[in-house]
């Protein structure tokens, strides 16, 4: 087939050149695409550029591949430097013996020591160590840990971390880049997982914001309603309803000097209220993590500023 009639849609999807479709597969026998609205072969020769070996389990496919682990921020030197392994087999995979597993401990502790001269690169391998735990236990993006290594790097390399703790600087880091894309973590959660003081954090927060100037948007409360609808069984018409009402409320300026999470917790304690599916202000206090002053001043607010009926 002439090769110039094979063009995309766009940059990732493949378009058959004979009927414009995009429902196009491949047979895994003979690696053809083929249109599966008009049947047309359109290509006989796709490259597979999977390896030409198989593995059945994982030491297989350690010792099949030859190439090592993809780069990553997320390990010093980008994952470039050398590593003894810790599974105490030798290259046969028959067990090393206990006498020379001494030895080999021995080397790797070294080799650790040899392989981070400098202080930036003492430093940077505690705060990776801290940052996988951290995104870890947050059940956070691989995404997320990537971009906050390469602003924690950024930091360390214009000696921002001088007279701070590195774990308040990571749960920091963290934390901004959270809020740079609309996940819903609050500083308690970040507190909570690295076991920081909330004030230090903070601080780090604020500096770090401001010295890198990293533009971090407003955090909206729309994001944190399902996140407490779910943990408290909430339908979706409540949850739409409380974002209805955040939206009101956003657009006659009432979130300026409050917290969001307070805002969102109010809003779907009202919409439980209308939607008869009541829950008292200590269950949503409690989910939400602010007092049930917070709810009740919050709630008395969004009330008279959106004309509310009292439903309590």
């Amino acid at each position: 087939m002439d090769e110039k009639k094979k063009h995309k849609h766009d940059e990732n999807t493949l378009v058959c050149p004979d009927c414009g479709s995009t429902n196009i597969s491949q047979d895994p026998e003979t690696s053809e695409l083929i249109c599966n609205d008009c049947g047309l072969v359109i290509s006989e020769e796709a490259i597979d550029y999977g390896p030409e070996w198989r593995a059945f389990d994982a030491d297989q496919r350690a010792k099949r591949a030859r190439t090592g682990g993809p780069l990553s921020v997320m390990k010093p030197n980008r994952g470039l430097t050398t590593e003894i392994d810790t599974s105490n087999k030798d290259s046969r995979g028959g067990k090393i013996s206990v006498k020379h597993q001494t030895t080999i401990n021995r080397m790797r502790k070294w080799h650790r020591r040899i392989s981070m001269t400098s202080s930036y690169e003492r430093n940077l391998a505690t705060a990776l160590q801290e940052l996988e735990k951290i995104t870890d236990r947050l059940q956070l993006p691989k995404r997320v840990a990537e971009e906050a290594a390469h602003i924690y790097k950024k930091a360390v390399e214009k000696q921002l971390i001088r007279g701070r703790l590195i774990e308040s600087v990571v749960a920091a880091v963290v934390y901004a880049v959270c809020r740079k894309n609309n996940i819903p973590k609050t500083l308690d959660d970040i507190v909570q997982i690295s076991d920081n003081d909330k004030k230090d954090i903070g601080r780090a927060y604020r500096f770090i914001k401001r010295e890198l100037n990293l533009k971090v948007p407003f955090t909206s409360p729309s994001i944190y309603i399902p996140r407490y609808a779910s943990a408290l069984q909430l339908s979706e018409d409540v949850q739409e309803r409380a974002k209805e009402i955040v939206e009101m409320a956003m657009e006659k300026g009432m979130l300026s000097g409050r917290g969001p999470t307070g805002i969102a917790a109010a809003a779907l304690y009202i919409a439980a209220l209308e939607k008869g599916e009541r829950r008292t202000q200590k269950q949503v206090a409690e989910i939400a993590g602010v007092t049930e002053v917070t709810i009740r001043n919050r709630y008395r607010e969004l009330k008279e500023l959106l004309g509310l009926e009292d439903l309590e």
